[in-house]
């Protein structure tokens, strides 16, 4: 959770509809010998513009327009961020406790919890048109994935990122820490895309793994930036457990998303203070030079009671007891207000960096899921194309597919759509269709311009391929110790045409010598299996597999049984001696080619053991 408070930074007040003033600290401020701005505590007047009033003081609306950063001096009015429904943020949470409880009652990285969680955020944000790419942290337990989602439009080399982390701590669920954050960012980010305003900025999420092991995920994600994208980001705000039963309400920080949070907290007359609790994933961004901020509501520190003056709650307690307890969960480690208090505050921010102040121009994206099928040779298969309004208003988006392979065509239904609803794209594939993969185009073109989206197509065969079959006649044989016996293998083509079959024999025990003359053959001939048994073999059953290798592997079972009767003498008819076999006084066998008479009760003495004196006596050289 949380990683250490930062040096405080510029302030930003607003001081009317058209200007800001940049308050430096008090520190600075003296040395400067300037007077730093008040901004009152108490609520803002409803429905209002920020106002000057007649005590000096500035207050701020509930939902304005926007808080520059410090390079700028000037507000435009734009539109106004959407209130964010806490009751869908919360319907996020309960999906994420239903993955817990089926996944051992965590999420932990690494574990199904954190799967079916990131996959969650995945559909959710493609259904809603973002770019969705799945990173593979390798640095990660069982290599889980971030989850990357690009909203179309805005400056990518003014790039605002905005996340938090997808994993919990294996003692539980981690619905606060930080089911709450990436509900929050997730809900923020489907408003954005249900608003699809104009986008001055580029907008990023990032819904990280592998936090709890260190902020292991967003440092690989970072890292993984070349310096160009890196520097393309001007700010990162991450969001770790907002929901904290006994709450607090901290930002720490001093770039753009920052003081727009804190704008945000300042308008509905409600204080911040910078956390001193460690760490998250803001670190990772901060330590690689990209500006970074964090919203959170406390974990296990203890709320002061000043803090409880100004917020509520209880003093002296947790600003949440359950933190990395199996009672972090879902409904009964959740505060509502503060949940619904800093999900407004992200989506204040997110409009405050990056929404632009003109009319939306119209434009759309275009998706197709499954991104991959199979189809063979005189068949068909279908996806279907998904389009969304982006920025705007819909329009008419007419659908072509391009790079078909040879032998397929392509159909649409409908054909043109309007922007927000989806087609049925079927790909027919003759019997002499070309087989193997293609990535084929998918294009919508709209009066704005043309998307694409890539669909990969696999042509396969309805012939069938070569293949043989391997079987050994007779399967089984008894054969005394000291003799040999054969057997034939015989091989045939079950599909295709002849191929040749490489032949193989194992499983021999010690003692036995088994050998396949020829060692290969063309598939519908034959080969001699032979068995040669040495008189000191074992006696027992054995499982001889014989596999033949060619288009395909197949094999076949030889089962040889060794008995006794390993030479002539007084050693004829005598059974070779066994170690599962149960002996008593008066039992003879052949071992080595000699006859030993057991003189007491055995199972597995080996005769020529210097330990089974006293059980065997040697009888001499068959």
């Amino acid at each position: 959770m949380i990683r250490r408070a930062l040096a405080t930074g510029l302030a930003v007040t607003v001081i009317s509809a058209m200007s800001v003033v940049l308050a430096l600290p008090a520190a600075q401020a003296s040395q400067t010998g300037t007077a730093t701005p008040t901004v009152p505590q108490g609520p803002a007047t409803p429905d209002s513009r920020a106002q000057a009033v007649d005590d000096g003081k500035v207050r701020l609306p509930k939902t304005p327009g926007r808080v520059f950063s410090a390079s700028t001096d000037a507000v435009n009015v734009l539109a106004t961020p959407p209130n964010i429904d806490v009751n869908n943020v919360k319907a996020h949470l309960s999906q994420f406790q239903t993955f817990a409880n089926s996944n051992g009652g965590n999420r932990a990285t690494g574990t199904g919890g954190h799967t079916q969680t990131a996959q969650y955020l995945k559909s959710k944000l493609e259904a809603a048109g973002f770019t969705v790419t799945m990173q593979s942290c390798t640095r990660c337990n069982g290599s889980a994935q971030n989850v990357i989602a690009d909203w179309p439009g805005g400056d990518t080399n003014n790039t605002y990122m905005f996340g938090a982390h997808a994993d919990s701590v294996s003692a539980g669920p981690g619905i606060n820490d930080d089911g709450s954050g990436i509900a929050s960012i997730l809900e923020v980010a489907l408003q954005l895309a249900a608003a699809h305003p104009t986008m001055q900025n580029h907008v990023r999420f990032g819904f990280w793994t592998g936090e709890e092991q260190g902020e292991v995920g967003s440092a690989f994600y970072v890292s993984s930036l070349s310096s160009a994208q890196r520097a393309a980001i001007k700010g990162y705000g991450t969001f770790d457990m907002v929901a904290s039963p006994n709450a607090g309400y901290f930002i720490n920080g001093s770039e753009t998303i920052a003081t727009n949070l804190r704008a945000y907290f300042t308008s509905i007359g409600v204080s911040t203070e910078t956390s001193t609790e460690c760490c998250s994933d803001d670190g990772s961004f901060r330590d690689a030079g990209i500006p970074a901020a964090l919203g959170s509501t406390g974990a296990s520190a203890v709320k002061t009671s000043a803090q409880a003056g100004k917020w509520g709650g209880s003093a002296g307690a947790a600003y949440d007891s359950c933190y990395h307890r199996s009672c972090d969960s879902y409904p009964s480690n959740i505060n509502s207000t503060s949940l619904d208090r800093f999900a407004d505050s992200i989506a204040y921010a997110v409009w405050g960096v990056a929404v632009g102040s003109s009319t939306p121009t119209n434009d759309f994206s275009i998706g197709v899921s499954p991104a991959s099928g199979s189809v063979a040779q005189g068949g068909t298969v279908s996806t279907t194309v998904s389009t969304a309004v982006t920025q705007g208003s819909a329009q008419q988006v007419t659908l072509a597919v391009s790079g078909l392979p040879g032998g397929v065509t392509a159909s649409f239904n409908p054909a043109t759509v309007t922007a927000g609803q989806s087609s049925t794209l079927t790909l027919t594939a003759s019997a002499t269709a070309t087989t193997g993969s293609k990535a084929i185009t998918v294009t919508g073109t709209a009066p704005s311009g043309a998307h694409t989206a890539t669909y990969t197509a696999t042509v396969t065969s309805t012939s069938p391929g070569n293949d043989f079959s391997v079987s050994v006649s007779p399967g089984s044989a008894s054969v005394p110790a000291g003799s040999s016996t054969t057997a034939t293998v015989s091989t045939a083509t079950v599909s295709g045409t002849a191929q040749t079959v490489a032949l193989s024999v194992s499983g021999s025990p010690t003692g036995v010598t088994a050998s396949v003359s020829p060692s290969s053959v063309t598939s519908g001939g034959s080969a001699t299996l032979s068995i040669a048994v040495a008189a000191t073999a074992a006696a027992g059953t054995y499982t001889l597999t014989v596999t033949g290798s060619g288009s395909a592997t197949h094999s076949a079972s030889f089962t040889l049984t060794v008995t006794g009767g390993g030479g002539g003498g007084n050693c004829a008819g005598v059974s070779a001696w066994s170690a599962s076999t149960s002996y008593a006084p008066g039992d003879k066998v052949t071992y080595n080619g000699h006859l030993y008479k057991s003189t007491w009760y055995s199972t597995g003495a080996v005769p020529t053991d210097p330990q089974s004196w006293a059980v065997w006596s040697d009888g001499g050289a068959c």
